[in-house]
């Protein structure tokens, strides 16, 4: 048998007073003259009972289902880029709105199929998303709803996009060793990731060497070397290995920190130390830069900030179409000394 749902008229038979006053009270509305002790009954009457509003009741009449639709390649399904997803459900929920997930689970798929899927929903907005910053080719459908593209790049925008600030991420790493006095001997690990899987590189690889270099030219300083690979412990390992062959660096920038994870590896094999011989700085701030020894400088990726903030234009209407960079944080712990 199906429960019954408690209405407003059975809290008004509770409270002893109109369905009227009851929508008035507990909407908030105000201009009719109801005492305090009329509105604290009606109150305590619909706590009593239980009563929950008809969601569906009042998105008809205000033409919002109080949804917004996330479509993304694999962030939900990704633990780190889950906090795009976290920050977006908080975010939300402080609207009283809620977050609808799908995931192509296929960073080449266009997600057509679910946009369909969110809009057959009559989702109010959505936020168009992807794992890790790239360019994409969004479905033409998806120009039909207010919509956020999520640390990902049209190539004409048509609503705002929300990207970390990856080049002046890279100028912050630079500036930390620049502060710790290293000057000479500085090479970046990792460069742009350029592999078989990204031939061109990507993104972050080239805003964050960009920035690098900004950073150190502005002091007059240059990169000693850039090792190319993929951003995985094993070729971060391999490279910084091969370097060791001919030369004693003084600092890496490493692109991400599973690549400084195979750095500190190779530099320990060859009776090396972090920080005392070979200074470390990297990118993401990961849970694997907090368990390193010792701990791992990096800078922050926001996602949880990305997605409250993808939420937050949506919500606003804010929908004019620019980009909308999230600083990234250096969080400073032992993989720097000073030269």
């Amino acid at each position: 048998m199906t429960p019954h749902r408690v209405t407003l008229a059975d809290v008004a038979r509770e409270a002893g007073v109109s369905v009227a006053t009851v929508s008035f009270v507990l909407s908030g509305r105000e201009g009719m003259r109801i005492t305090e002790s009329t509105a604290d009954r009606v109150r305590a009457a619909s706590e009593r009972l239980g009563y929950r509003p008809d969601l569906a009741a009042r998105s008809l009449r205000a033409k919002s289902t109080m949804t917004l639709g996330l479509v993304s390649d694999t962030i939900g399904s990704e633990p780190y880029a889950g906090y795009m997803v976290r920050g977006a459900i908080e975010e939300a929920s402080a609207t009283s709105r809620m977050v609808i997930l799908a995931e192509t689970e296929d960073y080449r798929a266009d997600g057509a199929d679910l946009v369909e899927a969110m809009l057959d929903r009559r989702v109010d907005g959505l936020i168009y998303g992807a794992m890790f910053t790239r360019d994409v080719v969004p479905p033409a459908r998806l120009a039909t709803v207010p919509h956020v593209f999520l640390n990902c790049l049209p190539a004409t925008l048509s609503g705002p996009a929300v990207v970390p600030a990856e080049r002046a991420a890279g100028r912050t790493a630079a500036a930390a060793l620049l502060e710790a006095g290293h000057r000479d001997g500085i090479h970046h690990i990792g460069g742009r990731q350029v592999c078989d899987r990204h031939p061109d590189g990507i993104y972050a690889g080239h805003e964050r060497l960009a920035g690098v270099g900004e950073e150190l030219a502005s002091s007059g300083v240059e990169l000693a070397g850039v090792a190319e690979c993929e951003w995985i412990p094993e070729e971060g390992y391999r490279v910084v290995a091969d370097l060791l062959e001919s030369t004693r660096p003084s600092a890496l920038i490493c692109a991400n920190d599973r690549t400084a994870f195979g750095a500190y590896q190779a530099l320990q094999d060859s009776g090396l130390s972090v920080p005392q011989d070979v200074s470390v700085v990297s990118f993401d701030d990961s849970q694997l830069a907090g368990w390193m020894r010792p701990g791992l400088t990096s800078v922050a990726l926001p996602h949880l900030e990305m997605g409250a903030r993808a939420v937050e234009l949506l919500v606003s209407g804010d929908l004019t179409p620019v980009i909308h960079e999230v600083p990234m944080a250096l969080v400073a712990r032992d993989s720097i000394s000073a030269r």
